[in-house]
Order: C-alpha cells, then structure tokens, then sequence
C-alpha cells in the first residue's frame, strides 16, 4: 500500500447541489400531478442523497482514506469540506505527533544483570495507507514493536561498566548514543506501518529490586577505589615535588634511608582519612 491522492471538489459547493436536488426532488414528489413528474422528482432526491454520500470533513493534521467497497482509491490530506467519488467508505487517521510511554520492562542488560527499563517513543505517522491497510491495529502495532526494540537495546548494552575506559556504550553513561540507536531500531520496525519515529529517550532506568543493593554496593566500592587512586596520585607528585625542592635548594641533605622516611611520613600524612599528629625531633640527649 501507498498514499496517494484523490479526486476531490470544493465540499460547499457539492452541499449546495446536494440540498437544491434534495429540496427540488421532495418538491416534484408533493406538487406533481403526472407519474413522470412524481419519478422525476424520485430520481433528483435520489441524486441529491448520492451527492451527499461522497461529502467529507476533513479535520487540521488529519488524513481521510477512501475505500470503494473494498477497492482502496487514496487519501485527502487538505483540511476542510470535500466532494469525492460517492458511496466510499472513509476512515481518518491522525497525523498529529503522538507519545507513547512504554510500561517499565524487566529485562537482562548485556552483563546478565536483571534492570529495569521505559521509555518515551515520539512518532507521527507518515503514509496513512500502510498505516490502516499494512498492518492490522497501527496504535497497538506501534507499541508492541515499541517494546520489543527497548528490550532489544536494553539487553544489547550494559546498565553500567566498572571498567569503561571510554570506548564501551552503556545504557547509564551514554544514554544519547543509546537513544539515537534506539531511534534508528524503531524506525526500521515501524517503516512496514508507515510511521515516522521522531524521538526515543529512556525515561527510567534502574537495577532490578533483587540486585539493586548489591550493585549499589559495588557502585560505592568502585567510586571510592577511583577516589583513592586519585589521591594516591596527587600525594606522589606533591612527595616528589617536595624532596626535589629539598635537594634543589640545599635546604638538607637527606640520604637514602632518611628519603625513605620522609616519603612514609608524607604519604601518610597527604593520603590518611583522619588529622595527623606530628612529632618534632629536638634532638638526643647523648
């Protein structure tokens, strides 16, 4: 199937014929005194009640497709009052942008991992003969293939990478990338429909209840291992810093072992959680 157009004329004016016709015909039907002018007056209602068969109201961002007992002969997209062939048999169809808010899955991420995931999937339907006459109910078409393509991401990528070094997508870190793939998945499913998808976006997210703590744990051990080497960092280039400055600037001559205290001393003092105490050496009594 494909949208085409129709033969259509100005609705008002077909209106107008339609009532004259009709008003004439009952006319004929009442005042005339011959057989012929009784049937005369028959056939002109008739033919007024077939012109208004074919009127049709158009609404704005609307489509009208006409069938001809069961012949299908195309689509009126123009807004506004139409004359077309009679005795068709019209279906509208919404041409508006529409959202569809999927229910939250339950699906297994990339790793195995049981999440929780919904989305929001924007899309206007684009050719209004494949949408009624390719598939069989378009609304529960476009979500029941709306789910399978987010079910289908979900388990593609996984919820999160402890070890992502950048070049990994995940459903957490890259939900940007994600919805452009998930937009290019849609598009390919509901093409046979006639649908345009418009915008995908994962509007929830989240670890399975029966695993949430315990990924929530690894997530907190993992954001305090990435701390600590940070620190750790940092107290290294400040010990070196500081003994390069000593031995520059003759400040003290400090030998192997006597670098190897102060660089324990440091790094305790820069990388402990708690306030250090020190201890100044005055000096032996002997």
């Amino acid at each position: 199937m494909r949208e085409k157009s129709i033969i259509k004329m100005n609705g008002f004016a077909a209106l107008i014929i339609a009532l004259v016709c009709i008003g004439f015909g009952i006319y004929l039907i009442v005042t005339g005194a011959a057989i012929a002018e009784k049937i005369g007056g028959v056939l002109v209602f008739l033919l007024g009640l077939i012109i208004a068969t074919s009127l049709t109201i158009v609404q704005p961002n609307e489509a009208k497709v006409l069938t001809f007992f069961g012949t299908y002969l195309g689509v009126i997209r123009d807004q506004g009052l139409w004359a077309t062939i009679p005795f068709t048999f019209k279906r509208s169809v919404s041409l508006r942008v529409t959202n569809f808010n999927s229910e939250k899955l339950k699906v297994n991420d990339l790793e195995g991992n049981p999440i929780e995931i919904a989305a929001v999937v924007v899309y206007k339907v684009r050719d209004a003969a494949k949408a009624l006459y390719d598939v069989e109910n378009y609304e529960k078409f476009i979500q029941i293939q709306s789910e399978t393509g987010i079910r289908h991401i979900a388990s593609t990528y996984a919820y999160d990478s402890f070890e992502n070094n950048g070049n990994t997508l995940t459903l957490r870190q890259n939900s940007d990338e994600v919805a452009d793939v998930l937009v290019h998945d849609l598009q390919k499913r509901l093409d046979v429909a006639g649908v345009d998808v418009i915008e995908a976006r994962i509007m929830h997210l989240a670890y399975s209840s029966e695993i949430a703590s315990a990924m929530l744990q690894r997530q907190q051990a993992q954001a305090v291992l990435s701390a600590r080497k940070v620190i750790v960092d940092g107290a290294v280039g400040l010990v070196k810093a500081a003994i390069d400055q000593l031995t520059e600037q003759a400040i003290v001559d400090l030998d192997e072992e006597k670098k190897a205290q102060m660089v324990n001393n440091l790094m305790v003092a820069i990388v402990s959680e708690k306030g250090t105490q020190p201890i100044i050496n005055t000096g032996s009594i002997y």
